[in-house]
Formats: structure tokens, sequence, C-alpha cells
């Protein structure tokens, strides 16, 4: 998104996170820009029940959580990593420095904005509409051909757990569980010692 030497240049510090440390909660104040170097980052929140909601998944070279740092306001959702992550942190005031000095960059945080809004609805409209089977597929095509660089053509072992991939569609484990199985029949993956391959 924002070219690394830029970043460093205005004060970026690559900072690591382990699979599963949370980058921010629900409600912090934020105080950087977040842009992926390797790995992938998950946006969610809770409901009164504690039922998780998946907002938005980030991968290598993406940016997120911005908006509240031009609006001056809190964060709504909490940003956590999916699998050992590392990223560019630039401080906030640093960040909108860079974005006065810089106008092309600017556009360009601004068109990656517009395109994340542009995907939701198209994602908001899948997910309601699609069936299971279909989204957990796209899901792990997801971290297969994005986050994890691997080509269609090759062998993919499925590293994210049965239940994170209910959190991640908006559907009970056992949907997911039976998924996989009509899956595997028909093709679309393999399962060895209870490892599923896609």
């Amino acid at each position: 998104m924002i070219e690394e030497d830029l970043l460093l240049k205005f004060g970026a510090k690559l900072t690591s996170f382990d699979k599963g440390e949370i980058l921010f909660r629900q409600g912090d104040i934020p105080r950087y820009y977040y842009q992926i170097h390797t790995g992938a980052i998950k946006m969610n929140n809770f409901n009164d029940n504690g039922k998780e909601f998946v907002q938005s998944l980030f991968s290598v070279n993406d940016s997120f959580g911005e908006p509240p740092l031009f609006i001056e306001d809190v964060y709504v959702t909490n940003a956590e990593a999916l699998i050992h992550s590392s990223l560019f942190l630039l401080p906030k005031d640093k960040f909108l420095q860079l974005l006065k000095e810089h106008p092309t960059t600017h556009l360009a945080v601004t068109v990656n904005l517009a395109n994340r809004l542009y995907f939701r609805s198209i994602m908001a409209s899948e997910i309601s509409s699609q069936e299971p089977e279909h989204r957990v597929l796209k899901l792990i095509d997801y971290f297969k051909i994005k986050v994890n660089c691997i080509a269609s053509d090759q062998k993919y072992l499925v590293e994210i757990t049965r239940q994170q991939i209910a959190n991640l569609i908006g559907v009970r484990v056992e949907t997911v569980i039976r998924s996989i199985k009509s899956l595997e029949k028909k093709g679309e993956l393999f399962i060895d010692r209870h490892k599923v391959y896609r």
C-alpha cells in the first residue's frame, strides 16, 4: 500500500505479533497506522452472547483501521493476528504528516478505503446468499492464495481450525464440518489424518 521506504522514513517500526495477539480493542483510541508486512489480521467484535462476528480479513501489504485516525474517534472493532505476523506501525501524527507531504500517497490511501467499502458490499451480499460450502471454499482459497501466496495448483494445508472458519463465515462449527466432508466427496478438498488440504 504505502511504500515501505516511505513508512520507514517517517518513523514506522516493524513489529511482530504472535498468533492470537490483540493489536487493539474496541473502544481503544487509535495511535498508529498499521500495514502488514507478513501474516494476516482479522477485525472482529462480539455480541452480548459472546458470539464472534468477523468484520474483515487483511493480509500482506494491506492496511487497516484507518477511519478512526481521520475522524478522531475510537475503534469500533478489535484487531487480532490470525497467524504470526509482522506489521509496520506508524504513529498517527507521522501518518497524517506523510499524507500531507505526499498527495499521491494520500490519493492511494483514499482509493484503498473506497475499494474496501466496495468489497465489503459485495461480500455482505455473498455471505447472505451463498451456501455454506461455497463460503468455506472461498475462505480457504483466500488463505491459500492471498495470505500464504500458494499457487492454486499446489497443495495447501488449511491451518485455521473448523471453529475459526465457522466464526469467519458466520455459521455453526457443525455446518463447517458437514461442508468439509461434502467438499471432500466432490474432490474440492481432501482430508489426511484429520488435516484438511486444498
